[in-house]
């Protein structure tokens, strides 16, 4: 039974990080196809459903944030959103800071921003640049601020 169980885990673990990295590819190509940007969707939330069943809810929290920059990047606003707001939950239920709620925030400014409701992003624009300052290490810390100065509406 444990030896199933075990082998379960780690089918899980290989979808799920497969279909995450599969995203990350396909979020990298300059232009996609309408079929590349369905097989993006269906991924991501694949990578989401398999963290689901063995991850934690740092993992539940990433799969959060990469669905809404999938529907961010698609022109989604509804789902990205919603998508945002699950990953800044899981952040905040979890006491999940770092590099975690700087994207958190992030997300919810992106999916604002892409939903015209500039007032939200501005303030999550705002508590993305205070939490990305908290970040420990200076790489992730760089990154972040690269990802965060791409959010529309996004001022020095």
């Amino acid at each position: 039974m444990n030896e199933e169980k075990s082998t379960e885990e780690e089918g899980h673990r290989k979808f799920a990080v497969d279909a995450f990295n599969l995203v990350w590819d396909l979020l990298g190509k300059e232009e996609r196809t309408e079929g590349e940007n369905d097989k993006m969707v269906h991924a991501a939330h694949a990578s989401r459903f398999h963290w689901g069943e063995i991850g934690t809810p740092l993992e539940f929290e990433r799969g959060e944030w990469q669905i809404s920059r999938v529907y961010s990047v698609l022109n989604t606003p509804e789902s990205a959103l919603h998508h945002a707001k699950r990953c800044l939950g899981i952040c905040k239920e979890n006491d999940i800071g770092d590099f975690d709620i700087a994207f958190a925030y992030e997300a919810m400014a992106r999916a604002s921003a892409i939903a015209g409701e500039q007032a939200e992003a501005e303030k999550y624009i705002q508590l993305g640049k205070e939490a990305g300052e908290q970040i420990a290490e200076k790489g992730n810390k760089d990154y972040f601020f690269s990802e965060l100065k791409t959010v529309p509406g996004y001022q020095e």
